[in-house]
């Protein structure tokens, strides 16, 4: 289910890679709620056996471990296997670029190293080791530099760098590199700003890994989640016999606050990626909608609706919620399974003075209406309450859920935490 990791996690700019034990590792910036700037002073490593359940790895680099010691954030990183051991590239605000490494894939990242060739120049590294061996690193926004990786990891080697392997005039590349090898065919995925914002993550494919690369397309566009989401970022991996694209979505009505999301993809015959949409399910079969489905999985938003989050006291557990709910808005769950039928929906809402009502339908903010719930004020936003409406016309199998909101009075209406079809 998307998000893919707890909520209280905030990882965007994630480069997915199975190692030999098996695993998915995600490796990817840190974003701290409720900050209004981009990423952290630390990475965290997760994993998983089955893309399913995730291991918290816990801090595997900080930003007093790079090889200035002095870098304010650390942007999007990669991680590669070399010699036997792990090679996480990082890069700062400052636009340092730097290689630490570990014997263990979630580290701890140590021996900070700068690249000679590419620190100082700008962000988002992306590495990729060759079947012959050979080791590529790749850089930069708007112009896409690489260039071959010496052996000892101290720099490139000058005399193979393309500093335009794709460009923003050309491809739509605005940050975010990242590179995969199938059938002989290197996929260059990247930030693709093509669509006038940086929200879709698009491809480029070439027989050579410095190029040139053709773009093929968009693999996905997360225009939608949030009133303003801004940019997109991740990678494409594969997982045993299956590929997925890695991508995020803001949250809070923020540019930041960024969470990693993940969509199956496939290949045509010639290569190519048809696009995917954003779900909620995400690589999982559709949801049972007789199991409560929070709120805050949306994975579509209107208006001013966007998530919000009750910050945990001691041991309580972190509760997230729509909120800002206004009239009009709405709210898209793709997908949900009904199997042989629903007789009620069931919400938990709070209101302060007004309330309102949900729309329940079916595939479309306008589709066939399968209830109406009446939410009534509750006397606080903290104060949460059970309502319920009578499914009005017959349901059965697959089908998206968009929760329209109505109401009577031009501002905050309710806030949602969680519903469910009996």
């Amino acid at each position: 289910m998307n998000p893919i990791l707890p909520n209280q996690f905030f990882i965007p700019d994630v480069e997915a890679r199975q190692w030999s034990d098996g695993r998915m590792y995600l490796y990817g910036s840190l974003d701290i709620p409720g900050d209004t700037d981009y990423c952290s002073r630390e990475y965290r490593v997760f994993s998983s056996a089955d893309l399913h359940q995730w291991t918290d790895h816990g801090i595997s680099f900080r930003s007093s471990d790079s090889h200035t010691g002095k870098v304010e954030r650390l942007f999007a990183p990669d991680c590669t296997q070399i010699a036997g051991r792990y090679a996480l590239c990082y890069c700062g605000s400052d636009n340092s670029e730097g290689i630490a490494l570990s014997d263990h894939p979630a580290g701890p990242f140590t021996h900070a190293r700068a690249v000679a060739g590419a620190d100082g120049d700008a962000i988002d590294p992306a590495i990729f080791v060759d079947d012959d061996g050979s080791i590529y690193y790749f850089w930069g926004q708007f112009n896409l530099r690489g260039a071959r990786l010496k052996p000892d990891l101290s720099g490139i080697d000058p005399a193979t760098l393309n500093t335009s392997i794709i460009t923003e005039s050309e491809h739509g590349f605005h940050e975010g590199a990242s590179i995969r090898k199938r059938h002989g065919i290197y996929y260059l995925a990247y930030t693709d700003i093509s669509r006038g914002r940086a929200t879709c993550i698009g491809y480029a494919t070439s027989p050579s890994p410095l190029g040139p690369y053709t773009k093929r397309g968009i693999i996905i566009d997360n225009t939608g989640c949030d009133p303003q989401t801004w940019n997109n970022h991740g990678s494409i991996a594969q997982f045993n016999d299956a590929w997925y694209v890695f991508y995020h979505r803001s949250s809070q009505a923020g540019k930041f606050n960024r969470r990693v999301c993940a969509e199956p993809i496939s290949f045509t015959a010639d290569g190519t990626i048809p696009e995917v949409e954003m779900t909620t399910q995400g690589i999982s079969k559709p949801l049972p909608a007789a199991a409560p489905v929070d709120a805050c999985r949306a994975c579509l938003l209107s208006g001013r609706t966007h998530t919000g989050i009750r910050y945990p006291q001691r041991d309580e557990p972190w509760h997230e919620y729509l909120t800002m709910i206004h009239n009009r808005d709405h709210a898209a769950y793709k997908y949900l399974d009904f199997g042989h039928g629903a007789k009620s929906f069931h919400a938990v809402a709070a209101s302060g003075a007004y309330g309102g009502t949900i729309e329940v339908r079916l595939d479309s903010p306008n589709g066939t209406l399968l209830a109406t719930c009446d939410v009534p004020a509750t006397g606080g936003w903290s104060k949460w309450i059970d309502v319920t409406a009578a499914v009005s016309v017959p349901v059965r199998g697959v089908h998206a859920v968009y929760l329209v909101f109505r109401g009577d009075h031009s501002g905050r209406l309710f806030d949602l935490s969680l519903f469910r079809f009996v």
